[in-house]
């Protein structure tokens, strides 16, 4: 009775696992027929494009790639380039015939819809700006250009998406949709501008590919214009500025101007390639703009400096002596002239300096350093630089003013050199002297000649040149001869006595019997600036005698000397 009740119960537990593994396995064989006969829907991206760009269609069920016979998408009937094909992600490129419509993927027989496609084509709404010079950034603004310009290899066989300006093909330097920014090229002209997009197309048997083709967009005028070129662009008032172009005309025309920071400068002179101006003493940094045929154009920034001193070395000193003024912004020395370049006229116009209101002698003058020589008539008294600056007429014309702006460099004592001992007062050859003082200043050792004669005339060979007493421009003499300077300070100069003559030998034509004795003389030569401002008078000398010296006949050679004075060529034995 046991055994039978424990049966039935096993029987009924049985019954009941089986009815429910049944009814299991019916519910997910039914669910996975519903799923495998419900693909999702393709999905297009983006569903806005322009020709040549790439669209995403996304989906479940397009199968492997089998041939361009077999896998196709057509855009508004229009067969696409097929770039990427996979089962559930397919890219392709938008024909260049495309129309808005329709974007269907055939696999085989099967074909599914992958949703609307809208075609666009590219749109310039603006170029800025409307007038550029080659070299600059233009800046094109519109719609529809596209995400990317694509590769930068322009002999890519899909194409490369472009700008041309005046016919020239450019290359990007930015590119989005809505905006792009390309650089003029120098070989560019004044023409429409256009945007090109790239579309590569499938061959008629669906493989690739056609020759590329371009959509281009309106077209939109662009005005190049020449290059301008301004140099210098900073320099102090009365600065030459020069503007290096083409097409400013043969001459200056009515109205035509040049203004810095909105002041008007003297024009010195006007070609069709050439502009020369002067920095007006109102002159403020700012904008360069030139003015011709009625238009304003700004052609570069100008930045006016003010000259100024740090230091002047020696600022006591007799006449001749190179003084030094350091500091930064002095310009250049010959700027007012009318030609491009300051050597051609050197002219210096107003550009000066003068040591106790007397005009020095201007050695060298660069914009941080200016050296001249303290001229024979200076006095003591303030050093001061001039810089000659105009202020044009109305027109531009010179000159409704002429100014100098004045800048002091410090106060200059002159000395006035002084002797007050020398010994020995007689001595022979080559013996040292030694003269005590003050106010000597320094020796000149500079290159600079004191008597262009004497250059000239050994170029040309001339037999009668003659050295005089008008060489050197601090010196010794002994009786009117130059001696050997040994050192020269300050407060004493130490000279050897020289080789000379004593007999018969004096100036040109001139006989002299006695030329040991004769006064010793300490010279320094300066000039004057002439009173037409040129350079410069002849030397002149502040001349100090320091007594009366003899040559004894001490330190001769024994008179073996001019009996035998080459034993070596003694022939005989």
């Amino acid at each position: 009775m046991n055994q039978t009740n424990e049966r039935d119960r096993m029987n009924r537990f049985i019954h009941v696992f089986v009815t429910g593994v049944a009814t299991m396995t019916l519910w997910a064989g039914l669910t996975v027929g519903l799923c495998a006969a419900a693909p999702s829907a393709p999905e297009l991206h983006p569903a806005t494009a322009v020709p040549g760009a790439t669209v995403v269609i996304s989906g479940k069920g397009f199968g492997t790639f089998r041939s361009v016979q077999v896998n196709r998408v057509t855009v508004g009937g229009i067969p696409a380039l097929i770039q990427r094909w996979e089962s559930d992600l397919i890219e392709v490129k938008v024909p260049f015939h495309a129309r808005s419509g329709p974007v269907e993927v055939m696999a085989g027989k099967k074909k599914m819809a992958a949703g609307t496609l809208t075609v666009v084509q590219p749109t310039i709404t603006a170029v800025t700006p409307e007038e550029i010079e080659p070299g600059h950034t233009v800046q094109i603004t519109g719609v529809h250009f596209g995400v990317t310009a694509g590769p930068r290899d322009p002999n890519t066989m899909f194409g490369v998406n472009d700008v041309k300006i005046g016919g020239v093909i450019v290359r990007p330097r930015r590119w989005k949709d809505d905006v792009i920014e390309v650089e003029v090229p120098t070989n560019a002209a004044s023409g429409d501008v256009v945007v090109r997009l790239a579309s590569s197309d499938p061959l008629p048997d669906g493989s690739c590919c056609a020759p590329v083709q371009h959509t281009v967009s309106n077209a939109v005028p662009l005005k190049l214009i020449p290059s301008i070129r301004v140099d210098p662009v900073s320099g102090p008032v009365g600065t030459k500025v020069v503007f290096f172009g083409q097409g400013f005309g043969a001459a200056k025309g009515a109205g035509d101007k040049v203004t810095f920071g909105g002041h008007l400068a003297t024009i010195a002179q006007w070609s069709d390639h050439t502009i020369v101006v002067h920095l007006p003493m109102d002159a403020e940094t700012g904008p360069v703009a030139l003015t011709m045929q009625g238009r304003e154009r700004t052609v570069g920034t100008f930045t006016v400096h003010t000259p100024k001193v740090i230091s002047m070395t020696p600022s006591t000193a007799p006449i001749g002596t190179l003084v030094r003024i350091s500091g930064e912004h002095f310009g250049f020395y010959s700027e007012s002239g009318k030609t491009p370049y300051a050597f051609t006229d050197f002219n210096t116009g107003e550009n000066r300096v003068e040591v106790g209101g007397v005009r020095a002698v201007i050695y060298r003058w660069q914009d941080d350093r200016i050296d001249v020589w303290v001229p024979f008539s200076a006095k003591s008294g303030p050093v001061v630089m001039y810089r000659g600056a105009l202020k044009p007429n109305p027109d531009g014309s010179c000159c409704a003013a002429k100014e100098v702006l004045k800048t002091e460099a410090g106060f200059f004592t002159l000395v006035t050199p002084k002797i007050d001992s020398y010994s020995p007062h007689s001595g022979g050859l080559d013996e040292l002297v030694t003269i005590k003082g003050s106010g000597f200043g320094s020796f000149l050792k500079t290159a600079e000649h004191a008597d262009l004669r004497l250059n000239q005339g050994a170029y040309k060979r001339r037999d009668d040149l003659e050295m005089n007493e008008n060489v050197s421009r601090t010196e010794v003499l002994f009786n009117g001869v130059a001696a050997q300077v040994m050192s020269w300070t300050d407060t004493e100069i130490v000279v050897r006595v020289p080789h000379r003559n004593l007999y018969g030998v004096g100036k040109h034509h001139e006989f002299i019997h006695d030329l040991a004795t004769g006064p010793l003389i300490v010279r320094r030569g300066s000039w004057d600036v002439q009173p037409d401002s040129t350079c410069c008078t002849s030397k002149k000398w502040l001349t100090l005698e320091a007594g009366i010296f003899t040559i004894v006949a001490k330190g001769m050679p024994d008179t073996g000397y001019f009996n035998n004075n080459r034993p070596d060529a003694d022939t005989s034995q």
